[in-house]
This record gives C-alpha cells, sequence and structure tokens, in this order.
C-alpha cells in the first residue's frame, strides 16, 4: 500500500470513531459488504492465494484471534458487521497492513470505510463495535439530472 494512501487513512481515523475495510462482493447472510477477514479467507478458500501469502494471513488471523475478543454475534453468524474503533485502532491497523498487502497483491478490489453513524450496536469492546446489518438492499432509481448544467434548475 502506498505510503500516501496510508497517512490519509490515518489522518481520517482522527475524525472519526469507526473504521471497517470491505470488499465490493456481499455476504449472503448479511447483505453487506464482506470485510477483510472474508475477503482474504475467500481467496484462501478458492486457491488464488499462493502458500506463503496463505500462511501469512494465517499469521495475521491467529493475532487478532489471540488478541482481540471474537463477538459472540459473528461466532454465531448472525446478521451483524464488525467495525474496527479508531480511538484504539493503531496496533490493529499495523497488523492489518499486511492483509491489505495481500489484497492489492491479487488485484482485490476494498474499500476504507470511515464513519461515526455505524448502525444499531450490538457488542462493543475497548477493540470493535458489531452492528446490526440492514439484511437488505436499497437500490433506488438513479434521480433526475442535477448541477449546474442540468435544464430547470
Amino acid at each position: 500500500m502506498e505510503l500516501r494512501k496510508m497517512a490519509e487513512m490515518e489522518k481520517s481515523m482522527n475524525r472519526y470513531k469507526y473504521c471497517r475495510i470491505q470488499g465490493l462482493e456481499l455476504a449472503e447472510n448479511t447483505m453487506y459488504a464482506k470485510g477483510v477477514f472474508s475477503m482474504c479467507m475467500q481467496m484462501i478458500q478458492d486457491k488464488v492465494m499462493d502458500e506463503e501469502d496463505r500462511d501469512l494471513y494465517m499469521e495475521i488471523e491467529n493475532w487478532f484471534e489471540e488478541n482481540l475478543p471474537f463477538p459472540p454475534q459473528c461466532l454465531n453468524q448472525e446478521n451483524v458487521v464488525c467495525f474496527f474503533k479508531t480511538e484504539n485502532s493503531e496496533e490493529m491497523m499495523k497488523m492489518i497492513r499486511p492483509a491489505l498487502w495481500l489484497l492489492d497483491r491479487y488485484d482485490h478490489p476494498y474499500f476504507l470505510v470511515y464513519t461515526n453513524t455505524p448502525g444499531e450496536i450490538v457488542y462493543e469492546d475497548k477493540y470493535q463495535v458489531v452492528v446490526k446489518a440492514p439484511g437488505k438492499l436499497i437500490i433506488e432509481k438513479v434521480q433526475e439530472k442535477w448541477g449546474p448544467q442540468a435544464p430547470d434548475r
């Protein structure tokens, strides 16, 4: 990951309470964009990653399992999604950077989502919150043209 991207990410963390790293694909049970751990694990299951990269990812996953509580709602695969707390995320983001590098290495798109309003919180610990996923997609029609060139403005 570029140093510029990392600097922007760290600057954004100071303005927002929560951060989520997510991809384009939706999880079937939540209808919400899959998170970084799900994306990497899917790449392993689909045999996209080579063995050395798989081992690197498993080290990352093991660190998180040893250092962060595993929310019971996630363990039960409930209709929830997780966000990191930005106030306590320095060490976590340091540990997650190699996973982002793996996503970049395999051209897997992802987004860093920062928010102060993640949704209804059903679990919270020092490092993360778990929120209810809406469980549905809201697809709206494209609005009529707008902007300085729009007719009848």
